[in-house]
């Protein structure tokens, strides 16, 4: 059982309400029917509620997990779909003046504070600290004087970077909680993504932070590897219908992953890059995370001749279906004439095909460069737009600038992820995808 104050007190006589209801402590996990704990005769005469309550006590010696449940009579109302029971904090308290319980395990003096309600100080509705039980409560959270000061800062839900409340949408994946042990205390400071990824404390940055596919706590100098998190963005996106909140998703997993060295992640944004394009080719989203076979076997007959040839599977019907030898060659044939033949063929082949790759690398290196300039050119406006951000003063003019900066780094990022597109010619433009061919390097290049 959980206590929010591990003092003890031997204080065990029942408590009276203004209403006269003496308020017997109870065991955790205990229920009852009626009065002290649940409306009697309400809201008509034989109506009795049931009461419940958890495990979880306040430092005033209430338990924090209470539930009303309606009688029988009001239960065929309700929508049976939904749950019958009023869970505890505003539904109980506007519902009734029922169901303060004090606990049988935990008694305070009548001076202690007579708030029992977790609140979230940055008043947040929806923060975790509101419905979540403690995972660890042997850990506690790590003591902050620093933003957690502040009136309206609430760890578990603000972001520890803008101060802007988190969004629980889709399994959270909009935000990272640091989760490090510093002293034998847990950090538990949150931030957005985009934050961090903008303000260089995520994703794969040199310098003196040195992260690799990290998030770095500006509140705890730790580190936290993004990989399982961006791992359990992929897959949430699998249960998600609207493509542009995939798209979203992906390009955040995207820019936390890019440029990193660890095998791992490079694997996992091959994928994130590979989903992305099927977006926007169009592809069916059953068909985007459905797993990609692994290559069929080579048909019969089909073979390949030199290094890592493939034979035919079955080498008797590929010499059948060949012309026979001798009617190629005769006793009489001057075999040296036929050789030089087949050489020729074979320096016409290889010339050709010299001058075919010759023409498509000069046409990557033409597109490449000419990618690689408009990106240096983006660089350097970058760079202007942040000098002028510097010396202007805060207002809307300064507003302006700022978001004149957001706007050229979001456009930066989008023409790097075209580069990395076009730079899959590395692999030949004959494995290069035609659509990346048609739109980088010309539509008269074929696959």
């Amino acid at each position: 059982m959980e206590l929010d104050n591990t003092k003890e007190n031997k204080v065990s006589t029942p408590r009276r309400r203004e209403n006269g209801l003496h308020l017997s402590p109870v065991l955790p996990d205990t229920s009852g029917l009626g009065l002290p704990y649940a409306p009697e005769d309400w809201p008509n005469k034989g109506d009795i509620w049931t009461w419940k309550v958890g495990r979880r006590v306040a430092i005033t010696g209430h338990f924090l997990d209470r539930y009303l449940y309606p009688p029988k009579r009001l239960q065929k109302v309700l929508d049976s779909g939904r749950k019958r029971g009023l869970a505890s904090k505003l539904s109980v308290e506007r519902g009734s003046g029922f169901l303060c319980c004090p606990s049988d395990e935990k008694e305070v003096p009548v001076s202690a504070p007579q708030s029992d309600s977790l609140t979230c100080k940055a008043g947040n509705k929806t923060c975790n600290s509101l419905y979540a039980e403690a995972e660890s409560p042997s850990l506690v959270s790590l003591p902050c004087d620093l933003c957690c000061s502040e009136s309206r800062f609430c760890r578990d839900c603000c972001c520890i970077l803008c101060s802007k409340t988190i969004d629980l949408k889709h399994g959270g994946y909009s935000y990272i909680k640091c989760e490090a042990v510093v002293d034998g205390y847990i950090c538990g400071h949150v931030a957005h993504l985009n934050c961090a990824l903008r303000s260089y404390m995520a994703g794969t940055v040199g310098g003196s932070f040195g992260l690799d596919a990290e998030y770095y706590c500006r509140r705890c100098d730790s580190k936290t590897s993004l990989i399982p998190h961006v791992t359990l963005l992929l897959k949430t996106c699998e249960s998600i219908d609207s493509r542009d909140e995939i798209e979203k998703i992906l390009n955040i997993g995207f820019c936390a992953l890019r440029g990193s060295q660890n095998t791992n992640a490079r694997g996992l944004l091959n994928r994130i890059e590979s989903a992305i394009k099927e977006l926007k080719y169009g592809t069916s989203l059953e068909d985007i995370w459905k797993a990609k076979e692994s290559d069929s076997a080579i048909t019969t007959g089909i073979f390949h001749i030199g290094n890592g040839g493939l034979e035919p599977t079955n080498h008797r019907d590929a010499v059948d279906n060949k012309p026979c030898l001798g009617s190629v060659l005769s006793i009489s044939s001057d075999y040296h004439s036929e050789y030089l033949k087949i050489e020729d063929e074979i320096n016409r082949v290889l010339q050709a095909l010299r001058k075919a790759q010759e023409t498509e690398y000069q046409i990557a290196e033409e597109r490449l460069y000419g990618q690689k300039n408009y990106l240096r050119h983006l660089y350097q406006q970058l760079e202007k737009e942040r000098s002028e951000l510097h010396g202007q003063p805060s207002g809307n003019e300064a507003d302006a600038y700022l978001n004149a900066v957001l706007n050229r780094v979001d456009q930066i990022k989008y023409e790097v992820m075209r580069l990395r597109e076009m730079e899959e010619v590395a692999n030949g433009f004959g494995r290069t995808p035609k659509s990346i061919l048609k739109e980088y390097f010309g539509s008269d290049i074929e696959d």
